[in-house]
């Protein structure tokens, strides 16, 4: 006899997995999301691809799709058997912890009753054994879900980290997601800039067999300018794992930002002909020929004009063509959004540029900080080259209005303060301009401005009489 529902739903309350970790749907691209995981179930190791299969199997949730779900759930236990993992093993909290959710919300809650007591007997074993496995899965998961999970997966497996501070895998995490978070945040937070270094150094150590974590500190190095030891990493990954997609990504990256255009281009075709739906290649191969179009305007010969200029049409053309890909590929992809509207700005296709610009504020899986950036990129777009402040004002106040401390909200403040002032040094008695300091005032929470206030009362009375 199956216990109540209710009590049922509570005990299920208190798992860890998927189903309580917070994963929300809003926050990612389900379809994008499923065809990275089954990209990561083709090339990473054994191992790893049960994490993967219990992703999978909550992906298949969000989508009512809880047939296919048993079936990865399935798949992640038969690896685990394949392995001889017992089932009293806290390996098997994850998917069993997901097969009790999937069984009640089939309305099977008997099955479901009896994957709880199989976690319950799990839960007799070292209690910080528990915590470092249940805290190191659901920082892989937030990982692998979205970007806007990256400093929560760090808090997670600086957890998991407490109680088994030489498991490989979570040092391999907790590596990876703070090269992340550096790479995406270090400009906006200083304090990241360089932490991953030595998480990479001890994770490359704990997993010498593991080139993905190699070509990662490779790429560090090279931003510390120690180029030599950066290439032998380079070699080193590449010697075991030339065909590995998650390695030729990351050397293509290493090349490119060395000036070996044309290596990184060799190598990102080749990525490209192994998964030709990574979004990430063909940016890479954008970012490429816009370096070399970058190049050419640079060191262009006065007697070579005509060469010159087919030579930059050419470039400007494959640019534009591998951003407009990674952005058909997914198109939730800001970056690229931001990166092509550029390109298609300096080709002079302004209504293209504007399109774009908008479609990435109108995105809704970025981080709050990016879509202050967001933003900030369509104003400074529609005041430079629209010629429309108005326009440009609602952007900037847009950026504003979302609270992140970031330095792009700074810099939308700044952009307002810019034309209010702009505004009333032409007429100080001017509404808008006004309007404007009394908008900023009100959305950083600051006293009123006895002289801002004053000048107001002015305009006020002016305009009853």
């Amino acid at each position: 006899m199956s216990e109540s529902l209710s009590t049922l739903k509570s005990h299920l309350e208190e798992l860890k997995c998927h189903f309580t970790w917070g994963l929300q749907e809003k926050d990612a691209d389900l379809e994008e999301l499923e065809e990275k995981l089954n990209n990561q179930l083709e090339y990473l190791n054994m191992d790893s691809r049960g994490r993967v299969h219990n992703m999978l199997a909550y992906v298949n949730h969000l989508k009512n799709d809880y047939a296919e779900a048993i079936v990865n759930l399935q798949k992640a236990e038969a690896i685990l058997q394949e392995f001889k993992v017992l089932e009293t093993d806290i390996k098997y909290l994850m998917t069993f912890s997901n097969y009790a959710w999937v069984h009640y919300y089939l309305n099977d809650s008997e099955r479901s009753s009896i994957y709880i007591e199989k976690i319950h007997t799990i839960y007799t074993q070292s209690k910080d054994l528990v915590q470092s496995e249940t805290y190191g899965e659901q920082g892989w998961a937030l990982v692998n879900f979205c970007s806007q999970y990256y400093e929560q997966a760090k808090d997670c497996f600086e957890e998991a980290l407490k109680a088994n501070p030489d498991d490989p895998e979570w040092n391999t995490g907790l590596a990876t997601v703070v090269y992340r978070l550096e790479e995406f945040r270090s400009k906006n937070c200083p304090s990241l800039k360089n932490y991953s270094f030595q998480l990479l150094e001890r994770a490359v150590k704990l997993n010498p067999k593991d080139s993905v974590i190699k070509v990662l500190l490779a790429l560090k190095l090279q931003q510390l300018k120690k180029h030599e030891e950066a290439m032998k990493y380079i070699k080193d990954a590449l010697e075991p794992t030339p065909d590995l997609p998650y390695v030729l990504r990351y050397v293509a990256k290493f090349y490119r930002r060395a000036g070996m255009f044309e290596e990184a281009i060799g190598v990102l075709k080749k990525a490209v002909s192994i998964t030709p739906t990574s979004a990430f290649l063909y940016h890479q191969l954008g970012l490429c020929y816009r370096q070399m179009l970058i190049q050419n305007n640079r060191t262009g010969s006065v007697n070579n004009r005509g060469l010159d200029t087919k030579k930059i049409k050419d470039l400007t053309e494959k640019t534009i063509f591998y951003f407009e890909m990674a952005l058909e590929v997914k198109k939730t992809f800001l970056h690229a959004h931001f990166d092509l509207a550029q390109m298609y700005t300096r080709s002079n296709q302004y209504q293209k540029a504007e399109e774009t610009y908008k479609k990435a504020t109108e995105l809704t899986t970025t981080p709050e900080y990016e879509k202050q950036l967001s933003h900030l990129n369509y104003g400074n777009f529609l005041e430079k080259w629209k010629k429309s402040e108005n326009e440009a004002v609602e952007q900037y106040k847009e950026g504003l209005l979302i609270p992140d401390q970031s330095k792009y909200r700074q810099k939308c403040e700044t952009s307002l303060r810019r034309i209010a002032e702009q505004r009333l040094k032409r007429n100080p008695s001017d509404a808008s301009g006004l309007a404007l300091l009394g908008f900023i005032s009100k959305e950083n929470h600051d006293p009123p401005n006895n002289e801002y206030l004053g000048v107001l009362f002015d305009l006020k009375l002016k305009l009853r009489k």
